[in-house]
């Protein structure tokens, strides 16, 4: 069943230094194994940015949040907070579309 690694990151850094930093990491999660979709996005109101991953399946996020990779986020973004959710797609409102399109 295809999972959802949600992370928000707090940090000091300006917007336009974490969208740097955001679109220099970007290449290095095209070879993550079973990394189906990764959005990168910004709250307007508060400045946070967040990263919201869908994996093939649970192994696969396991797996990247055990890598190397996965545990530099914090230090990437120089986090002063991070909050990490993990959530399972139940179903799609739009089967065809996204990640578990049929």
């Amino acid at each position: 069943m295809t999972a959802i690694l949600y992370v928000r990151i707090t940090s000091d850094l300006s917007a336009g230094e974490l969208e740097r930093r955001m679109l220099e990491r970007g290449p290095l999660f095209r070879d993550v194994p079973g990394l189906i979709q990764k959005i990168f996005a910004r709250d307007p109101a508060s400045g946070e940015i967040c990263g919201i991953y869908f994996f093939a399946d649970e192994a696969a996020l396991t797996a990247y949040r055990e890598s190397e990779l996965g545990k530099s986020i914090p230090s990437a973004y120089e986090a002063t907070e991070v909050r990490r959710e993990v959530y399972e797609v139940l179903y799609p409102l739009f089967p065809e579309r996204g990640p578990r399109a049929t």
